[in-house]
């Protein structure tokens, strides 16, 4: 041993083999950096470590066998040094890398550390109050606000919080101070706009909270026809007024004018408010919703074909009711296609076509990579857009980088604090990895902002329901009821009643929600139904099964037709089946569905196609292969079918 021992001094092994672990940690760090800025996917980053793992047992044989034949001429001392100023290269780097995708405001703003100073150069816009003595043109004060909003997100000089934040505090007494508390900046801007026949009144007043010292006040009369010039103004009144320093691109940007027909403009704001409360809360997303925003921006293209921004927010709608399953067909996706392409030719470097473009690869083909890489673009042109940094949590969540996806999450809410759906779209990705407590914090800290929200009081039940303490979860959806318009909070009653085995109420429960479809999407009333006869079916009403099974697959079947590609239709049909007791067709379908979207595609909703599938061989007796799965599945992060729709 001895021998053996002075045969590795003499080779330098040791040095050697720490000098090449801090080079490769040292160049690891420099190729993260390249593969964030070029959006590499994840299996080139996995490659390029597992060959420096090789490489290093191919060092230490090159480093014996030279140091057998005396050629080395290296002393140890040398290495030791080189070894130390590489690693400290790579920490440097390290940093440098976790500071460009993770602001220090970013984590302290989820975490539990103390926060960090507020930058004077932070802002939070409230709701415009509407002045208009029609109260319909709420919709307009609204948008002017967005607007101003959004030209403010293209200033990287500001921190700007996002419009879904500051929403909440509509119509609301203001104590500023608290609010700027509350959003975590140092300045307010209120406003007023009045509308009349083509003239516009708009007030604005920017007011430093932390000192209750009005910075600037300003007063617009102009025609309609001017509003873009105001908008404008605005944004560089602001910027001046916190010294944020433009570049001339960003002034460039808040000069274009998106178009000259305000009846165009008007359908797109209106457009904007229905995309709007699609997203107000989590649970309230709503096909409905999102294809009346898509039946006003496609309004607006048809007064002005020239309208870019029109047309990539018209893309972005028919995309997501693509993705959500409700609307697979071909002349839906067609449509975001068409609508997408010609808001690339109208303003291909616009960031509103190149988030489009982001949407339409995460939506529609589901290139996961080339998403990102979008997406990542965009947020170096919006550096002030918390919505890039959702839209990056969600396409990490769907490639399975957990960690990842929790970091942009945590970049969002630092710039959307008080967003409802962040919070909860964060706790659910907790809730994947299995962690609760974390979870349950920040539902809570949403019910704070939104209390008693069915939606959000429903999504936490099921954190309850996976730890098996079903008395709080029953708490949380005591008050939610037939007519409780979130879907995602009566699924999770409808499993809140099956795991208690009440199946009589969950029968009842069912029944009484059809009688509400007399506008409802035909997926709604497919999903309830089959539901319904696998209910039935468990409860021992074989007749009853049996009658709604065959309404279930009636409506699946014309859903079918012009929608062969879907897997959430292909899983209703299965459990259509099984209510018939046809085992090889609902075996047949489930297995269908695990093909049209497998989990190695989707990492959160793949898994749940194959927990179907178990629940069908459960129905059959085929227990064996069942408990393979489900052993499987619970050591797997995913996510059910509804509530985990984007």
């Amino acid at each position: 041993m001895n021998e053996f021992l002075q045969r590795l001094k003499q080779r330098k092994l040791v040095q050697w083999a720490v000098a090449y672990v801090a080079a490769t940690f040292a160049l690891l760090q420099g190729i993260d950096i390249v593969a964030q800025q070029f959006g590499w996917p994840e299996g080139v980053r996995r490659g390029i470590t597992l060959a420096f793992v090789v490489g290093f047992f191919v060092m230490l044989v090159l480093a014996w066998y030279h140091g057998e034949r005396g050629v080395q001429r290296v002393t140890g001392t040398e290495l030791l040094i080189l070894a130390l100023v590489l690693a400290l290269g790579g920490g440097f780097l390290w940093r440098f890398a976790r500071a460009s995708r993770r602001p220090n405001d970013t984590i302290a703003a989820v975490s539990s550390l103390a926060p960090l100073a507020i930058s004077n150069k932070s802002i939070a816009v409230l709701p415009f109050e509407n002045r208009s003595e029609d109260k319909a043109n709420a919709y307009f004060a609204d948008g002017v606000q967005d607007e101003i909003l959004t030209l403010l997100s293209k200033i990287a000089d500001l921190k700007v919080i996002s419009r879904t934040s500051t929403q909440q505090y509509q119509g609301k007494p203001r104590n500023l101070i608290e609010i700027a508390k509350q959003l975590g900046v140092a300045n307010i801007l209120e406003g007023s706009v009045q509308k009349a026949g083509d003239q516009v009144r708009v007030n604005v007043q920017l007011v430093n909270a932390q000192t209750d010292s009005h910075l600037w006040a300003e007063t617009y009369d102009r025609k309609l026809t001017d509003i873009f010039g105001v908008e404008s103004e605005i944004a560089k009144g602001i910027a001046e007024s916190l010294q944020a320093k433009l570049t001339g691109r960003e002034e460039q940007a808040l000069a274009v004018k998106p178009t000259n027909n305000l009846e165009a403009y008007d359908a797109y704001l209106r457009g904007l408010a229905f995309e709007g409360r699609s997203a107000s809360s989590y649970g309230s997303y709503s096909p409905y919703l999102v294809g009346r925003a898509a039946g006003f921006f496609e309004r607006a293209v048809q007064l002005d074909p020239n309208f870019a921004l029109a047309w990539a927010r018209l893309s972005r709608a028919h995309a997501a009711l693509y993705f959500v399953g409700t609307d697979t067909t071909a002349a839906r996706r067609d449509a975001a296609k068409k609508a997408l392409e010609t808001a690339q030719k109208l303003q291909p470097n616009s960031p509103e076509t190149q988030l489009a473009l982001g949407y339409y690869q995460y939506y529609v083909p589901r290139d996961y990579g080339l998403a990102k890489s979008t997406f990542g673009l965009v947020g170096r042109m919006l550096p002030g857009s918390s919505e890039v940094s959702a839209a990056l949590a969600f396409v990490a969540r769907r490639e399975g980088h957990w960690d990842e996806s929790i970091a942009y999450w945590e970049e969002a809410l630092a710039l959307d604090p008080r967003n409802v759906e962040f919070l909860n779209q964060t706790a659910i990705t907790y809730t994947m990895l299995r962690q609760f407590p974390t979870a349950l914090k920040l539902h809570d800290r949403a019910l704070d902002i939104v209390p008693d929200d069915p939606g959000v009081m429903a999504v936490k039940a099921t954190i309850h329901q996976a730890e098996g303490n079903l008395e709080q979860a029953g708490k949380l959806l005591s008050q939610i009821n037939a007519q409780t318009p979130s879907t995602i909070a009566l699924v999770i009653k409808m499993t809140q009643l099956r795991l208690e085995r009440n199946y009589a109420e969950a029968i009842q429960f069912l029944q009484a929600r059809l009688d509400q479809f007399h506008s409802a999407s035909e997926t709604d009333k497919a999903i309830t139904q089959a539901v319904l006869a696998a209910t039935q079916r468990l409860a021992g009403d074989t007749a009853g099964a049996k009658v709604a099974a065959e309404q279930a697959h009636n409506t699946l079947e014309q859903l079918w037709k012009n929608q062969p590609d879907s897997a959430l239709f292909a899983a209703l049909l299965s459990l259509a089946n099984s209510a018939l007791g046809e085992k090889n067709s609902a075996l047949k379908e489930a297995e269908r569905a695990i093909k049209l979207l497998p989990s190695a595609k989707d990492r959160v909703r793949g898994p749940a196609c194959e927990e179907i599938l178990a629940l069908i061989q459960t129905m059959f007796g085929e227990n064996n292969g069942a408990i393979s799965t489900l052993t499987r599945l619970l050591q797997t992060s995913y996510s059910g079918w509804l509530y985990a729709a984007t």
